[in-house]
Formats: structure tokens, sequence, C-alpha cells
């Protein structure tokens, strides 16, 4: 078991999922769009490593849709409106613990300085935070913000950014999160250890970064800290 100065959490799919079906919502975009479907759910997933830092939740579903039809081999004249079409089907409030997280964030707070390092803007993950009520849970919330120089992790800012105001060192911190690219990779690269939460999403072999600890779950999170 060890001691760490400061842990730091992933929000989504670490700390809570959402509550609606992926597929439904998807399905429910090109259905307003009036597009045929063209990617699932774990094309999106698989594909947002490669997608361009976005100012705005709108310019990265841009993106992210224009990435996926490339990959399918469809025009991208109209994923500007599925785009559309898809934040307004979209409730970020709609939003749950995953198991053991409430527990394991108590846990941490109870040590330490917690931090919050997520990819996502300011006002959607805000109301994800508020409908769990853990907005205070944090000592520093770090958002994407590449208008401040903040990028998305994997990048150091956000790390570099928690740390500072945590006023904690990467050889005392721990980083815990969902995606061995943007969570591992990045806390590895800083020094930090990182605690992967293996849901299936991601291979190992294929993306090539060793997490200090691996989690079924955030109810074995007590065992590492």
């Amino acid at each position: 078991m060890s001691a760490y100065d400061a842990i730091c959490f992933d929000l989504d799919r670490t700390l809570c999922e959402s509550t609606q079906d992926p597929e439904a919502l998807l399905e429910s975009a090109f259905d307003r769009a009036h597009l045929e479907p063209f990617c699932t759910p774990r094309d999106l997933r698989t594909a947002v490593p490669s997608v361009p830092t976005a100012e705005t939740a709108l310019e990265f579903y841009e993106n992210l849709f224009t990435a996926v039809a490339a990959n399918a081999d469809v025009e991208s004249t109209h994923t500007s409106t599925l785009a559309e079409r898809y934040l307004e089907a979209q409730d970020p409030s709609a939003v749950r613990f995953r198991p053991g997280a409430k527990a394991a964030l108590e846990h941490a707070r109870e040590r330490g300085p917690v931090g919050l390092i997520t990819n996502g803007g300011r006002p959607t993950q805000t109301q994800k935070l508020e409908a769990l009520d853990i907005a205070d849970a944090f000592d520093v919330r770090v958002f994407t913000e590449p208008s401040k120089g903040i990028h998305p992790k994997p990048d150091a800012a956000p790390f570099e950014h928690a740390l500072r105001e945590l006023e904690a060192t990467p050889d005392a911190a721990l980083h815990i999160g969902d995606s061995l690219h943007a969570d591992v990779a990045g806390a590895n690269a800083m020094g930090l250890d990182s605690a992967w939460l293996d849901l299936g999403h991601d291979d190992p072999a294929s993306v090539g970064h060793e997490p200090t600890y691996e989690l079924a779950s955030l109810e074995a999170f007590e065992t590492i800290v």
C-alpha cells in the first residue's frame, strides 16, 4: 500500500458514466440529421485520440464525426449538422457514479488533497459534477481549455496545472483514469503513478502504455492507497 501527497481522478467513465444509452443517442442524432448511420459508439471512442484539440464541444464533435466519416469512406459534408443534433440529444446531467467511485473519492479526500483532471470543457463537465453533488469535492479542477494553454490529456499541461495547485510533486502523486492513451500515458510521461480502470475499451498490447496499477473497478481503490 502506497502513500501519496495528492490523488487525481479522471471524470468520464472513471468517476461517472452517462445514464443515456449510447447507441440510442447516436441513432437519434443520425435520425434528426436525416443521415444514414455510418458509425457506432465504439467507432467514436476509437477515433477520439486522433481528433484535433477543439475550443468548444460543438467543434470537438464536428472534428470527431469528420474523422469517423473519413475512416468509413463517407462524405463529411453534413457532419456539422450531425454534431449539432448529437449535442442536442445529450444531457450532461444524466450521469451516475461508477461502481465504487463515490467511496473511492471519499477515501481519497480523507488522505489528502484531491484533484480532477478531465478531457472536457468546463460548462459540460460542471453540469456532471453538480448532478453528482461533487462540484466542491476537489481541491483543484482542471478542464480542457486550449485558450488558456490547457490541452487534453495526455498533454502535460493539465497535469502540471493540477500538481502546481495541489503543491505536490509528480513522484508523490497518483492519477486514476480509464484511458491508457490519455490518463496512463499522460501520467507516466509526467512521472506520476497511474491507476488504470480497465473497462474493456483499451487493448494494452496495442496501446503500449503500462500503468502502475490495474483496477477492474474503483471498488478496489483502497487496496492501492
